[in-house]
């Protein structure tokens, strides 16, 4: 099938390479033409137009928000703004249920599938190859997009109709941010009581309590390496959206609302835009710490 490709982040330049890689035909345009020209290295076709990618079979977004998936879809040039339509969109980015559900009303419209694919992971966890999907829509249309959503990442969870892969997308980043906040909180506690970050986190590690995730910030968070994989703005907006979903489902998330306050607080101290590790530097300060970095070697887990 012919592909495209709309958002090259981050997030979205990883993942269309390794489509190009895998031997796909995929076209991408991006807002900055610029960022996706190394992507032709691979085999891709770069668009200068949204319109450009209407003829494709499935186009894949992956974009910020709401209000960019609708500009890039159903704007004026946006992808449907022509007299062709792509069979099927897939929709990775985290949004809401009710803008993920209007989007959906607006595709049928016009004839095209929606298939809402959320994502777990960051660009290294791509490149890695260990990049998770939840999937909800059609099942026919999850069984058309599996061969290409595997050639992206080795796992794509089908968990039924309509918007529900939202509201597991959403309930996962809550997870993420209280986890976080957690794993801050904890290490600095055991560092104050004169515990070296490296040496706690290894045992954490390799305990029962260790994850993927764990041993993924564990160089961030040793030696103080932020390289921005996800920014507290972006956690801040999921956050938002668990709460709403919360309370649309009458759920109580104490953990939740005290995160989301965290998370305010980092944003406001200058650190919207870096990495949301820094929590630890956060946490330090209210116990009375300025950090410095271990300069230990320890590994992330994805090598």
């Amino acid at each position: 099938m012919k592909l495209g490709w709309i958002g090259i982040g981050r997030m979205g330049f990883a993942m269309a390479a390794r489509l190009a890689k895998g031997g796909a035909d995929v076209t991408v345009w991006n807002r900055t033409r610029s960022k996706a020209e190394p992507l032709a290295q691979y085999g891709a076709k770069i668009a200068d137009r949204l319109v450009d990618l209407a003829p494709c079979d499935i186009v894949f977004v992956m974009v910020s928000t709401y209000e960019d998936v609708r500009e890039v879809l159903v704007s004026a040039g946006g992808l449907l703004s022509g007299a062709r339509t792509p069979r099927m969109v897939i929709e990775c980015s985290s949004i809401s249920l009710e803008g993920s559900g209007q989007l959906r009303g607006v595709l049928r419209s016009r004839g095209v599938e929606m298939l809402a694919a959320p994502v777990s992971g960051n660009a290294k966890v791509i490149k890695a190859g260990r990049l998770s999907f939840v999937c909800s829509g059609p099942k026919a249309a999850f069984d058309t997009a599996l061969p290409y959503l595997k050639l992206i990442g080795p796992s794509a969870s089908y968990v039924g109709e309509g918007e529900l892969a939202r509201i597991v997308k959403i309930c996962h980043n809550v997870y993420l941010g209280v986890v976080i906040q957690s794993l801050a909180e904890i290490t600095i506690l055991a560092q104050k009581a004169g515990v070296p970050r490296h040496a706690f986190l290894e045992f954490m590690n390799q305990s029962v309590m260790g994850s993927t995730f764990s041993r993924y910030k564990t160089p961030a968070l040793v030696n103080l390496d932020f390289k921005v994989t996800f920014t507290p703005k972006l956690l801040r907006k999921d956050l938002d959206l668990g709460l709403d979903a919360a309370k649309r489902y009458e759920v109580p998330m104490p953990l939740a609302s005290i995160t989301r306050d965290v998370m305010q607080t980092l944003i406001g101290h200058g650190l919207g835009d870096e990495d949301f590790a820094k929590l630890i530097v956060l946490q330090a300060k209210a116990s009375g710490l300025a950090l410095e970095p271990e300069n230990v070697s320890v590994g992330d887990g994805l090598s």
